[in-house]
Formats: C-alpha cells, sequence, structure tokens
C-alpha cells in the first residue's frame, strides 16, 4: 500500500503549527507592532503610519549605531574563527578521555548564564581587576577597558566561541585522517595538506559556525549593556530602551525588524557568496 501524499504534510504538522505560533506570529505581531501611531501623552494608538521606519532610515544616530553593531560583530566572528579553527582541528586529533574533558571545557561557558559571565568580566577588565594590576606589574600601567568596545568583544568572544568550535568539530568528525596521510606520503608539506586538503573540507562548518555567531553577536543584549553601558550603545540595547524606557513600543519594533532585514541579508549572502566559492574550488 503507497503513502498517502498528504502524509508529510501530516507528519510534520505538529512542527510546523510550533513554529508558527512560536516563530511567525511574534514576528507578525511585532510587525503590525511597528506601523501603529504613538505619541508620549497617549502613547501607542491604533492606525497605520510608517513614522517609526522614518524615524530609523532618517536620522543618522541609528546608522552609526547599525554601523557600530556591525562592526563589533564582525570582529568578534573574525576572531572566534581564528581561535575556534585550530581548537576544532586540536580537538578532533585527541583521543579519548582527553577528547571528552576538553569538549567539555569548551562547552563550560555554555552552563554559565550570560548575565554571570559579563559580571565576571566586569570585575576582569575593571580599573581593579586583574588585567590592570598585572599590567601595572609589568610596568605598562592600567589601561581604560571596561565601558569600551574591547570589553565588548572579549565578552562576546567567550561567550561565542563554543557555537564556532562545534560546527567544525562536527565537519572535522567527517574528513578521514587517511586523506591527510595521503598527502603527506607524496611529500606535501603540513601546510599545504591543511590549506589544501583539510580548509575545503572545514570550510561548510566555518560557514556555519560564522553565520552563528555574527548572528549572536549582533542581537546580543546583556554583554553590551553591562560591558559597554551607556557609551557603547548596540542596536539590542536601543531597542530595550526604547521598550521599557522611553515606552515607544513601534520605534522599538521597527528598529528590532531593521536588525532582522540586516541579519538576515548579510547571512543570506554570506552564505551563497561563500558556498559558490566552495562549489567551485571542489569542482562540483
Amino acid at each position: 500500500m503507497k503513502p498517502s501524499r498528504g502524509a508529510p504534510y501530516l507528519l510534520s504538522a505538529p512542527a510546523l503549527a510550533l513554529f508558527a505560533l512560536m516563530v511567525l506570529l511574534p514576528l507578525a505581531l511585532t510587525a503590525l507592532l511597528s506601523f501603529q501611531r504613538f505619541s508620549y501623552e497617549a502613547g501607542v494608538q491604533p492606525g497605520f503610519t510608517a513614522a517609526a521606519y522614518a524615524t530609523v532610515l532618517g536620522d543618522s544616530w541609528y546608522w552609526e549605531i547599525f554601523a557600530r553593531t556591525g562592526w563589533i560583530a564582525l570582529l568578534a566572528t573574525a576572531i572566534c574563527i581564528a581561535i575556534g579553527v585550530p581548537e576544532a582541528y586540536i580537538l578532533s586529533r585527541m583521543q579519548a578521555p582527553w577528547r571528552s574533558i576538553f569538549l567539555l571545557v569548551i562547552l563550560a561557558p555554555l552552563l554559565v548564564s550570560v548575565v554571570v559571565r559579563a559580571f565576571g568580566w566586569s570585575l576582569v577588565l575593571g580599573p581593579a581587576g586583574f588585567v590592570n594590576r598585572f599590567l601595572e606589574a609589568v610596568g605598562i600601567g592600567a589601561v581604560r577597558m571596561l565601558y569600551t568596545p574591547i570589553a565588548v568583544v572579549v565578552a562576546l568572544v567567550h561567550v561565542m566561541l563554543p557555537f564556532m568550535v562545534i560546527p567544525v568539530w562536527t565537519s572535522l568528525q567527517k574528513l578521514d585522517p587517511m586523506v591527510e596521510n595521503a598527502a603527506l606520503s607524496l611529500g606535501a608539506r603540513r601546510f599545504t595538506v591543511l590549506r589544501r586538503v583539510v580548509l575545503p573540507q572545514v570550510l561548510p562548518g566555518v560557514l556555519s559556525g560564522g553565520l552563528i555567531v555574527f548572528a549572536l553577536s549582533a542581537s546580543a543584549l546583556a554583554i553590551p549593556g553591562l560591558l559597554g553601558g551607556r557609551r557603547i550603545k548596540m542596536v539590542a540595547t536601543v531597542i530595550y530602551d526604547q521598550y521599557l524606557q522611553e515606552l515607544n513600543w513601534p520605534l522599538g519594533a521597527a528598529i528590532a525588524l531593521a536588525l532582522l532585514v540586516v541579519n538576515l541579508a548579510i547571512m543570506v549572502g554570506t552564505q551563497v557568496l561563500v558556498e559558490s566559492a566552495y562549489r567551485r574550488r571542489m569542482g562540483t
């Protein structure tokens, strides 16, 4: 007996319903909210207006916020790639039980609240923190790091690094070590093997991890709010201020949707470019 054509849809209906309830419905309500009217005297009022989007697009201050968010997220992603890819490669070459131990160490930061980690970094990078005490001990002198982009980037790298290591490590699990040994036996140098054999194989994992890190860094709230303070504004902190301090919910919704659109455009564009280059390189 042949299965019904509608069977796959019936089987996926609970997941689709949950996705619609948890993702699509909040996005639709946020989009509707962004087009409502607002005044500080009467609050949110029913009606249709694009004033919130006009405010975001017409004010250079918001453009500066988006630019700052972009380069901080991009820098955090680049550092995570520089640290996470070699770390994942070393992890993939470890033997039991060390592999499990170091994998647990890599995943350990995910077991601690982001707020707790942000407060921990504020103590480490503060004027009387460990880093400044070390710099004073070696004769360099104290450096102002708290409430600067440096503190935000450092904390973001610490939080996001596992999201880079795991996809790359997963890609390396599919790589046959005998391929590397064959290249070495044919006279290829270790760096050539890494560049011509290993790197093309792990590029999908690097792409996945990089997109995840960039998206999470661009939308981070706790770390920029606690380590950036009032001076280093990012998009998520501006949305927070509009919702809970200014009570301008339509403007906050418009900024949130603008961040979503920019994130999606960057992620889709990067994926298309990298995948096309990967296919050309692999001859597929």
